[in-house]
């Protein structure tokens, strides 16, 4: 019998099972081997030699980082406040082999854990720690899903709430909240500015009282103040005390005074006057207070006899 005809078939063989014993590893994966079902360890990464014709078995792990999105859960909190939150885990193969051996699916796994962690703590805040302290509440959650996950090789990196749903009632009631709160921001911040300008002012008409004069020239630019506006028509009162003087002037002179300073303008309004039309004015003046005076004469009789 030929040798040949055993050794090649053997040769062919031998080097199929060579050939399909050898594994490629990427960076991030890890392969966890069984010989004869019995756990040998972890290999990788890169060229990996299994011993052929199924005595070595090989499980791939990806070892990056898993985004997990935890399905809306509908739970009520701490105050009784119905609300609807998701939210997104972060997790990752620590240890390869534990991950295989001591759970059989280890991403089901982590994701009911996280939706009733998740569940449990919103139950145990109230909605005002659950709206102003997310961060916190996502480290708890974390830090719970963690503890859970560490026997069967996993890490969890993080965990963020995405989301909060409130039933349309809340949503009123808190916009209601909000304004409120904006209303007496905006009252407290009105009184203010009325006390400071108050306060402003009562500087401004003390020094306004030492001096009199500053009134006028308050009063002065506000005329050109208004004057700006190009309006057609300006109506502006006038102050009384701007005649004070006259006034005052008016009730001090004697009537010897009143005389001559009613001569002195008509005399004034004379020179001004063209000479015949002056000399007629007087003229007339004079016809005029001449019968005036005949006829007051003339009334005095006849009172005295009435009476």
């Amino acid at each position: 019998m030929d040798p040949s005809l055993i050794l090649v078939p053997a040769v062919a063989v031998i080097a199929v099972g060579i050939l399909t014993s050898l594994r490629v590893l990427y960076e991030y994966e890890r392969g966890v081997i069984f010989r004869l079902g019995k756990l040998t360890g972890s290999k990788g990464p890169g060229l990996v030699f299994l011993v052929p014709f199924g005595v070595e078995r090989m499980r791939k792990m990806d070892l990056r980082i898993v985004a997990l999105d935890i399905a809306p859960q509908d739970t009520i909190t701490k105050d009784n406040v119905s609300v609807r939150v998701n939210a997104v885990v972060y997790f990752r193969v620590a240890a390869p082999t534990t991950a295989v051996v001591e759970i059989e699916d280890y991403y089901f796994a982590t994701s009911q854990l996280a939706q009733t962690t998740l569940r449990s703590v919103i139950g145990q805040s109230e909605l005002d720690e659950l709206l102003a302290q997310r961060e916190r509440i996502n480290e708890i959650v974390r830090v719970i899903i963690d503890e859970g996950t560490d026997p069967w090789g996993i890490e969890v990196t993080g965990v963020e709430i995405k989301d909060i749903d409130l039933p349309q009632e809340m949503k009123r009631a808190m916009a209601k909240q909000a304004e409120a709160e904006r209303e007496r921001r905006a009252r407290v911040i009105s009184a203010e500015g009325e006390y400071q300008a108050s306060t402003k002012l009562a500087a401004a008409a003390e020094i306004i009282e030492q001096f009199p004069g500053a009134m006028q020239l308050r009063y002065l630019q506000t005329v050109v103040e208004i004057a700006a506006e190009n309006n057609s028509t300006t109506l502006f009162p006038i102050p009384i005390e701007l005649f004070k003087g006259f006034v005052e002037t008016g009730r001090v002179a004697s009537p010897e005074a009143k005389a001559r300073a009613l001569k002195a303008s008509v005399d004034s309004m004379i020179e001004a006057m063209p000479k015949d039309e002056a000399r007629t004015t007087l003229e007339s003046a004079a016809k005029w207070i001449k019968s005036a005076k005949q006829e007051s004469e003339s009334k005095e009789p006849a009172d005295d006899s009435e009476s």
